[in-house]
């Protein structure tokens, strides 16, 4: 199915590994533009060459920030042309208790996972509208509708990435920009396979084993194991072309059947 992207721009956040690189090589895949981001100059570099690489012919740039910096946000802002798509998928995650979050770690949660789609979200969204044609895409997760016990912080912030993303939508009303949500469920990113690795070294297990008992001991899987990145990406790569026209203000799940709710 040609999805309609091809000349089109998109730029997404926190790309140069998991579910935001593998959004932007689908991205390319279907003949859009890309700029990738991430906090290292150098990961950013390789990135693009990589891409560049895979995607012969195609146009790739790259922008270095890290966006618990307002001071390289700021700039990363500055130096952003405008766009047909924007993907805010940025964002930290870590099991931990609630009691041992101070407030410096709440505000770099909050500074990356929601500040970050705010502040790209308000330099974008302008000239969508002005053009009458753009989308807006939010990474966020199941978490931000059965926030864990054990990641309190994690969750709040993605239930308010749902916030955002429901009220940018209702500004859209008449036009040709979207804005919406993707909730995905546990998937197998770098980060995820980073800390598994370091459990099952502690424990002297493989980690074949322990991703398995782990995908296990989430009872209302329904898929019953982690997600793949590209899966995600493969929605917000249809939720960015011309083809979800009829989807907007909308959070849609991703997430192998974890959320029991029907809607």
């Amino acid at each position: 199915m040609d999805l309609g992207l091809t000349g089109k721009r998109a730029f997404v956040s926190g790309s140069t590994k998991g579910i935001g690189l593998a959004t932007a090589r689908a991205l390319l895949a279907e003949g859009a533009a890309v700029v990738v981001n991430g906090r290292d100059e150098d990961t950013v570099r390789q990135t693009v060459k990589s891409l560049e690489v895979d995607h012969p012919g195609s146009t790739v740039g790259g922008i270095a920030a890290d966006f618990a910096d307002a001071d390289q946000v700021s700039r990363l802002v500055a130096a952003l042309d405008d766009v047909d798509i924007l993907v805010n998928n940025v964002g930290l995650f870590e099991v931990r208790a609630f009691e041992e979050i101070g407030d410096e770690d709440w505000q770099r949660y909050v500074d990356v996972n929601v500040m970050s789609a705010v502040r790209l979200s308000r330099r974008l969204l302008g000239p969508m509208l002005e053009r009458g044609w753009g989308r807006i895409i939010v990474v966020s997760s199941e978490s931000g509708v059965n926030v864990p016990a054990d990641m309190v912080h994690y969750g709040v912030t993605k239930a308010a990435t749902l916030a955002l993303a429901n009220g940018l939508a209702k500004r859209t009303r008449g036009t040709g920009v979207t804005v919406n949500t993707i909730l995905g469920g546990p998937t197998w990113s770098d980060g995820v396979a980073r800390a598994v690795e370091q459990v099952a070294h502690g424990m002297g297990r493989s980690v074949d084993d322990l991703r398995s008992d782990l995908a296990a001991a989430t009872p209302t899987s329904l898929v019953q194991r982690f997600l793949e990145p590209s899966e995600i990406a493969d929605l917000a790569v249809y939720l960015a072309s011309p083809r979800s026209s009829a989807t907007n203000g909308a959070a849609l799940r991703a997430d192998g059947g974890v959320l029991t709710t029907m809607l």
